[in-house]
């Protein structure tokens, strides 16, 4: 009660009392009694404002900070030709082998299999032999249940184009097909979405797509190259492009990991991964997983196998002659997690799906050329390479240094510490299987999306539009 009010009910109540036969009070007892109960209320408001004030409102909620503060997206409905009838159709997309099973569970692909013993038992259903090409089918799926996902194109930041265009070109890049068969799909799709008002709204500079395929499958530039002009065609240009391997030198072209065989169902599957590759006893300082290539001149990959072979031990191998390591197996995986180090040369291209199952492993990845991974996935890998990396560049292999003695040269405790930090970007390099995605872990999807919505941002302000 404020002390006003105390005083009048005091003064009414004092009042009433001095007018009774019944009470005979002294006019200071009355005093002292208003005394007391103001210093009382004084008293309580003192306590009152020595409590913190973070204490006194602890019991109300924080604010909860908004997932979409970068912007929405919104998901074209394409024709179904250009993905739906592609997955359909899959028996057709391979010149030699049917593609159905690789594009099966949500592109996941069939489960894995020969894996009791290597890696713990409750962790087995996570893991997938999945098709290093799958990567357009894994982002739709994912885009479709994405928390930041649209359905009104006018409150969007980014417009995504589900066009399945590795898949769409992959059966004409061998045999005797045309540069218009190549060509047919990206024509289609672009000549559909030159027609939407969104795309005319900007030009393009704040769509993007997957294309599940290395870039270099895309930038025919003489008839009798390799590959479809897709890249260089009108309207592709501003298209920001999600690929397996960009060209360095084009703003537009994202590189994202290669879809390796780790899809944890949630955040219980990474931590236990996490803590099982950090604890493994590894015996081995050093493997390879590949084959030479016989048809190449001075071929790098031989180099590798024979010094892995000439080392004592120390380094193992594992030969995938053929297509006996094109997805993944047992004896890959084993071999990564039984040692120190992987070797990484390039692959047919300057990229290989093998870094990214070298490192769920927690392998030290030796990379020989800039390409293969630091000017390829900043967005996925830490910024010192250093710190999760050994290079070597190739000349020093092929003037005689030794692999081995440079790797040994590196103390158990920096082999940890590299070891750690290769753990510690284990989520960003591999892509969960909810395709409402983990609980509050972020996948590889998760970073490529947020970049995207991120670089949108951007482009909004003074500058920044390509047109």
């Amino acid at each position: 009660m404020p002390p006003n009010s105390s005083s009048a009910a005091i003064y009414s109540t004092t009042k009433t009392n001095s007018s009774s036969t019944s009470l005979h009070l002294h006019p200071f007892s009355f005093l002292w009694l208003l005394l007391f109960i103001v210093s009382i209320q004084v008293t309580i408001l003192l306590m009152a404002r020595a409590v913190p004030f973070y204490n006194r409102r602890s019991h109300f909620p924080n604010p909860v900070s908004d997932p979409c503060s970068s912007g929405r997206i919104f998901v074209y409905n394409l024709p179904p030709v250009f993905n739906q009838e592609l997955l359909d159709n899959c028996h057709e997309l391979d010149p030699w082998n049917s593609r159905c099973e690789a594009l099966s569970n949500g592109g996941l692909g069939r489960k894995a299999t020969g894996l009791s013993g290597v890696v713990p038992e409750e962790l087995i259903p996570a893991w997938y032999w999945t098709d290093q090409f799958a990567m357009e089918v894994i982002y739709h799926n994912r885009i479709l249940n994405h928390k930041c996902r649209t359905m009104e194109p006018d409150s969007a930041t980014a417009f995504y184009i589900p066009f399945y265009a590795g898949l769409a070109v992959g059966k004409y890049l061998w045999s005797n097909y045309t540069t218009k068969d190549r060509d047919r799909y990206c024509e289609m799709i672009l000549d559909w979405v030159r027609d939407q008002p969104y795309w005319n709204r900007s030009d393009g500079w704040d769509h993007f797509t997957t294309m599940g395929r290395i870039t270099w499958d895309f930038r025919r530039s003489k008839n009798e190259d390799w590959g479809s002009r897709c890249i260089y065609m009108p309207g592709m240009r501003n298209i920001t492009r999600l690929l397996i391997e960009r060209n360095p030198w084009d703003y537009f072209d994202v590189g994202v990991p290669y879809p390796s065989g780790f899809h944890p169902r949630s955040d219980s599957d990474i931590f236990q991964w996490q803590h099982f590759v950090r604890n493994r006893q590894r015996d081995t300082l050093f493997c390879f997983a590949g084959a030479p290539r016989g048809a190449v001149k001075n071929d790098f990959r031989g180099l590798l196998l024979n010094q892995c072979m000439n080392a004592s031990g120390l380094c193992r191998v594992v030969d995938c002659a053929g297509t006996r390591c094109s997805n993944g197996t047992s004896a890959i995986l084993e071999t990564f997690l039984d040692s120190d180090f992987c070797l990484q040369p390039r692959g047919d291209s300057f990229t290989r799906r093998s870094i990214f199952d070298c490192m769920v492993a927690g392998s030290i990845p030796v990379f020989f050329w800039h390409r293969t991974a630091y000017l390829q996935y900043q967005w996925f890998l830490p910024n010192d390479p250093k710190s999760y990396s050994v290079f070597i560049h190739r000349n020093e292999v092929k003037n005689g240094t030794s692999i081995q003695s440079v790797l040994q040269r590196y103390s158990r405790e920096e082999v940890k510490k590299m070891r750690e930090k290769v753990i510690e970007f284990i989520p960003k390099i591999i892509y969960a299987k909810p395709e409402n995605g983990l609980e509050s872990i972020k996948d590889a999807f998760d970073v490529a999306i947020d970049g995207v919505l991120k670089r949108n941002k951007e482009h909004e302000q003074p500058g920044y539009k390509w047109k």
